[in-house]
């Protein structure tokens, strides 16, 4: 069995139930390349690293084996599922094709009270790019292009969404993090709102292209193979 002594790992908060917390922080280590393609994880080991039991670890795993994200190896954990890089390169098309128009949308019909509460979750990303806090950064910016794109008010929109950014990586946010070369990403983030805000449905939709750009971009640098 193959792990990372220095795997890093969220701390468990105290909004959901243990095994919806485990899988939110797995998907964040998973999608920053914290946990590797192709190494194997035990749900004990992790347990520990969480300091809870092995038991709502093992069912937060099975629920990424269901998401195509890790893959069951018998008695001995998880593997990571290995993505290429056409599978990236589709996953950030499709993720295009969809996000980019909706924002658009949004920043020409939305009313500006709406787009301003989100400021707040803006502001999170820019604090943990600020604190090199590389699983802060991709929760919070999860939280808020799914909040971002519930303005469109299309239930399966975000769910497809949600699908595809827990199956992005973003193998290059460590090292960007390490330098604090985050910062300028994360300040595109309250740049979209403000734009949003002044209903400039053109300039949110170039913001929001380019924004996407990082995850084939300056993102995307792979690390060594396992």
């Amino acid at each position: 069995m193959i792990e990372r002594d220095s795997l890093n790992l969220p701390v468990l908060g105290v909004r959901q139930n243990v095994r919806e917390q485990i899988a939110d922080a797995l998907r964040a280590a998973l999608v920053a390349g914290e946990m590797r393609p192709g190494l194997v994880y035990s749900a004990p080991t992790l347990a520990a690293r969480f300091g809870v039991s092995a038991t709502p670890v093992r069912e937060a795993m099975l629920d990424l084996a269901k998401e195509g994200l890790v893959t069951p190896v018998r008695n001995k954990g998880f593997r990571v599922t290995a993505l290429s890089d056409r599978d990236l390169d589709e996953i950030t098309e499709v993720r295009s094709l969809i996000e980019v128009p909706t924002v658009r949308r949004i920043a020409e019909t939305v009313e500006p009270e709406r787009s301003a509460q989100l400021r707040p979750l803006a502001e999170d990303i820019l604090a943990a790019a600020e604190r090199r806090d590389i699983l802060a950064y991709i929760e919070a910016d999860q939280v808020f292009h799914i909040a971002l794109l519930g303005l469109a008010g299309n239930s399966q929109l975000i769910g497809v969404v949600r699908d595809l950014r827990h199956r992005s990586r973003l193998y290059g946010v460590p090292s960007l993090a390490e330098r604090g070369e985050l910062i300028p990403s994360a300040r595109e983030h309250l740049d979209l709102l403000d734009l949003i805000g002044r209903a400039d449905g053109a300039g949110a939709e170039a913001l929001m292209r380019h924004h996407l750009g990082h995850v084939r971009g300056i993102w995307a640098d792979r690390p060594e193979p396992a």
